[in-house]
C-alpha cells in the first residue's frame, strides 16, 4: 500500500513537473509553422539596425508620457522589448559596442578593445577604423581613410551575403564613421558618414572610386546648414520640461561661443560640426539613410537586405549637457519624431510586416559629477592625464625609468618594458609602486595587473566584463576600474567606458518580420543579438560569435 501511493506520489509530481517545464520554457524557433500561422515570408525583406549612440535603457520609458503614438510607443506596443540587456564586456565604449552588436563577439576576439588604444609596436595611439591605405572619398579631407580592417572577425551583414554569394545588399550610415563603418563589416557594399569639416558625407576607396551620384546629391543641398540656419529651441514650452534639472548649470558643457548653457542655442556660427551635437544631426542621418535604402532597392529584390544605421548625435549632446539636462530630454523628444517618420516610410516602401528592425544602443552614460554632488549623491572625477604625469614623476624619482607608463587608453596602462629591462629594474615592483599610489586616489576602486585577472578578488560580473575586454594582442599592463560614480573627465559634461549597469544597461527592442509583442526581464547579453539575427535569417552566425539565441521573440 506504502509503495502504491509512494508511486502514484512519483507519477503526480513527474506529470506536474512536466507541465510546469513546458509553461516556463522559453519557445523555440519555428519559422515553418509561423509561416503556415501568419502567411509571412521565409525571410524578410530588409533588415534595420539602429543603434542609438549612449542611449541609457532608461531613457525608453523617462520621457514616455512625452512620446508621440508613432515612435517609441509604437516600438514597446507592437514589438518585443528585452528590458534587461546589459553588456558583457568593458570598456562599454562606442566601438567595442557597434563591433559587438553586429559580430555577437567581445573585444577579447574581435580586436576593437576601444575607440583608440596604444600599440608598443607602432609607439602611438591607433584609431580602431584608421586605414593608411586607403583615401577618402567624397571630399579632400583626411575624414577617409578608413576602412573595417582593424576587426578581426565577420559581421552579420558578411554571413548574409556570404549566405547567398554576395547577393544581399549591405550599407551603413553614421555621423561617426566607426558607427557606420564596423556595423556594415568587411564585405559592405558601402558605408557612409560625415566630414564635419566640409558638411559633407563622405565614404572609402575601400569601397568604391567615387561617391555615387544620388550622395553627391545630398551634399549639394547643404542640409547642415539648413538646420543650423536657425537657433535650436525646445519642440515644447521649456517650462514643461519638468523630468530635467534647470536649463542652466555650471556643470553642463558650453557650446563654442556661448556665453552660457541655456536655450535657445545658435549653432550658425560654429562649423558644420555643430550639427552633430544637436538632435538635427540624428534627423540628417536618417534621411541620407532613406537615400540609401533607394539608390540601393534595398528589400525590393529575392534576399534580404541589411541597413545598419547609428544615430550619434545622442552622444554628442549627452556628453555635453549629461543626462538629466533639458536638452537630452529635447534630443529625445525629437527622436522619437524622426521614428515614427521612418517607420512610416519603411511601412509604405518595404510594406508593414516585411521589415526586421530592432534598436539598441553602444552603451549607456554616467550621470555628471557635478549633478551628483549637487543631489548628494556618491561621485567624482579622475584626472587620468594628471594621474599619469605624476606616476612618471615618482617612478622616476624612485626607480630611475623615465616614461615608464608610455600609453593609457580604455582604463588600462601600457608600461616601458623595454625601458625598465635596460634601467636594470624589477618590473614587478615597479607595477606593484604604481598600483599603490593608485589605489591612494577615491577615484580608483580597484587596480591590478591585467596578467593577474583570473587570480584577482573580483565579483561577478565584473570579472567577466574584464576578461571578455582582454585582448592579448592588443590590451595593457595594469588595469584600473574606477569607484562607481566616477568619471575620467573635468568639472563639465560627463562620459562612460565602466561595466557598471549606468554604462552597461541598454535598449533592445524588436519590431515587424516574425516578432511577436511582449517583454522579458531576463537577463540578455548584448552578444546575443547577432546569433538571434543569424537564426531569424536561417544563416551561419559570425566568426568570433559568443551569444546565445533570444528565443522568445518570435512566434
Amino acid at each position: 500500500m506504502k509503495f502504491t501511493h509512494f508511486l502514484t506520489a512519483a507519477l503526480l509530481f513527474s506529470v506536474t513537473a512536466t507541465r510546469a517545464q513546458k509553461a516556463t520554457s522559453p519557445k523555440p524557433f519555428n519559422h515553418l509553422a509561423a509561416s503556415k500561422t501568419t502567411k509571412m515570408s521565409a525571410r524578410p525583406k530588409l533588415v534595420v539596425g539602429v543603434v542609438v549612440d549612449q542611449m541609457r535603457w532608461d531613457y525608453l520609458y523617462r520621457y514616455g508620457n512625452r512620446y508621440g503614438a508613432g515612435g517609441f510607443k509604437r516600438l514597446l506596443q507592437e514589438g518585443f522589448s528585452c528590458e534587461n540587456t546589459l553588456i558583457n564586456y568593458t570598456p562599454t565604449i562606442t566601438a567595442c559596442g557597434h563591433t559587438c552588436v553586429y559580430t555577437g563577439s567581445v573585444p577579447a576576439i574581435h580586436g576593437i578593445i576601444g575607440n583608440t588604444w596604444y600599440s608598443p609596436e607602432l609607439g602611438r595611439t591607433v584609431y580602431c577604423a584608421e586605414d593608411t591605405t586607403v583615401s577618402t572619398v567624397g571630399s579632400n579631407s583626411g575624414a577617409g581613410k578608413m576602412s573595417p580592417r582593424n576587426m578581426l572577425v565577420t559581421t552579420i551583414g558578411d554571413e548574409l551575403r556570404i549566405s547567398n554569394n554576395f547577393q544581399s545588399k549591405v550599407v551603413g550610415v553614421a555621423i561617426k564613421d566607426r558607427g557606420a563603418i564596423l556595423p556594415a563589416g568587411h564585405s559592405a557594399n558601402a558605408a557612409f558618414w560625415y566630414d564635419g569639416s566640409t558638411g559633407n558625407w563622405v565614404s572609402s576607396s575601400y569601397y568604391m572610386k567615387e561617391l555615387p551620384g544620388w550622395a553627391q546629391e545630398f551634399n549639394k543641398q547643404q542640409f547642415p546648414q539648413q538646420y543650423l540656419s536657425k537657433p535650436w529651441t525646445t519642440l515644447y514650452p521649456v517650462s514643461t520640461y519638468t523630468l530635467s534639472t534647470a536649463d542652466e548649470k555650471p556643470y553642463e558643457g558650453k557650446y563654442k561661443n556661448a556665453t552660457n548653457t541655456s536655450f535657445p542655442h545658435s549653432l550658425s556660427d560654429i562649423s558644420n560640426s555643430a550639427i552633430s551635437a544637436s538632435p538635427f544631426g540624428n534627423t540628417m542621418t536618417l534621411e541620407f539613410a532613406k537615400k540609401a535604402l533607394e539608390a540601393y532597392d534595398m528589400g525590393k529584390g529575392p534576399v534580404t537586405d541589411f541597413l545598419a544605421v547609428s544615430l550619434s548625435s545622442t552622444d554628442y549632446v549627452g556628453h555635453q549637457f549629461g543626462p538629466n539636462s533639458v536638452e537630452i530630454e529635447d534630443t529625445y523628444l525629437r527622436l522619437d519624431q524622426d521614428l515614427a517618420t521612418l517607420f512610416k516610410y519603411l511601412d509604405a516602401k518595404v510594406g508593414k510586416g516585411q521589415y526586421l528592425f530592432f534598436i539598441t544602443a553602444d552603451h549607456g552614460v554616467a550621470h555628471v559629477p557635478g549633478f551628483m554632488e549637487e543631489n548628494k549623491l556618491p561621485g567624482g572625477t579622475w584626472d587620468e592625464p594628471a594621474a599619469i604625469k605624476e606616476l612618471n614623476e615618482q617612478v622616476a624619482a624612485k626607480f630611475g625609468v623615465k616614461g615608464v607608463i608610455k600609453g593609457s587608453d580604455n582604463y588600462q596602462l601600457w608600461l616601458e618594458h623595454d625601458g625598465i629591462a635596460q634601467a636594470g629594474k624589477n618590473e614587478t615592483e615597479i607595477r606593484q609602486f604604481i598600483i599603490a599610489r593608485l589605489l591612494k586616489s577615491p577615484a580608483i576602486a580597484k587596480a591590478f595587473p591585467i596578467e593577474q585577472l583570473m587570480t584577482t578578488t573580483l565579483p561577478e560580473p565584473m570579472r567577466t566584463m574584464l576578461s571578455n575586454g582582454f585582448n592579448t594582442k592588443r590590451s595593457g599592463d595594469i588595469q584600473v576600474v574606477l569607484t562607481p560614480g566616477y568619471i575620467d573627465g573635468g568639472k563639465t559634461g560627463t562620459t562612460h567606458g565602466l561595466w557598471y549597469p549606468y554604462d552597461a544597461h541598454i535598449p533592445l527592442v524588436w519590431m515587424g518580420w516574425g516578432i511577436h509583442p511582449g517583454k522579458t526581464n531576463r537577463t540578455i547579453g548584448m552578444t546575443d543579438i547577432t546569433p538571434t539575427l543569424a537564426a531569424l535569417l536561417h544563416i551561419q552566425m559570425p566568426s568570433g560569435n559568443v551569444g546565445q539565441v533570444i528565443q522568445e521573440i518570435t512566434h
